[in-house]
């Protein structure tokens, strides 16, 4: 199942626990709303299928030419980090950022998205980008992003995903000063990621 469905269904899963918690409280109360709620989750349920069929499929869906991101991605030699570790200068390859639950990920900032239960976590630092300018960040597998620059969070300039793409999932381009940076990763369901920050064409 794509990324988003997964998401889908983690909600919906979550929910149905929720209503038999409160059906356990409430076995005589509430019944008209027990009987919607439930309603509600069969909704969520199978809508997930569905959101899931809307997602582009295939290399040849990104918005932009991803060839270099996509072998930065899958390259040989690509630098293996370790989360929390600080990196000088960044690699003209792709990088191995190993993950953590998100309890032990320790993160620097809050991730603006809170990662779900069972996924993995993790950051690394940069000292700098080589120059000012836009950049293109990279994943291999889907997982949320925080850029965080100069004290405050970095918005994508633009975004692109696609399922069905050996080696890569979802790529963004981002405007980087020549400063100190920090790349969080949350919400992966693998304990490692493949990640690639290289200069937009």
């Amino acid at each position: 199942m794509a990324a988003l469905a997964w998401h889908y269904s983690r909600a919906a899963e979550a929910f149905c626990e929720n209503l038999m918690r409160i059906r356990a409280r409430n076995q005589h109360k509430g019944t008209v709303v027990i009987r919607a709620a439930s309603a509600f989750a069969l909704l969520l349920l199978s809508v997930a299928p569905l959101r899931a069929a809307e997602e582009p499929s295939g290399c040849d869906k990104f918005k932009w030419n991803i060839d270099h991101e996509r072998a930065a991605l899958t390259a040989s030699d690509r630098a293996k980090l370790a989360s929390g570790g600080e990196v000088a200068a960044l690699p003209s390859t792709g990088m191995i950022l190993s993950l953590v639950k998100p309890a032990d990920a320790k993160l620097p900032t809050p991730p603006e998205r809170a990662p779900k239960d069972g996924t993995f976590a993790g950051f690394t630092s940069f000292k700098a980008a080589p120059k000012a300018g836009i950049y293109t960040i990279s994943l291999s597998a889907g997982a949320w992003i925080d850029v965080s620059q100069d004290g405050h969070f970095l918005k994508p300039k633009a975004f692109s995903g696609a399922t069905d793409c050996d080696g890569i999932r979802k790529t963004m381009k981002y405007e980087l000063s020549a400063s100190p940076f920090v790349l969080q990763v949350s919400g992966a369901r693998e304990d490692a990621i493949s990640i690639a920050i290289l200069p937009s064409e």
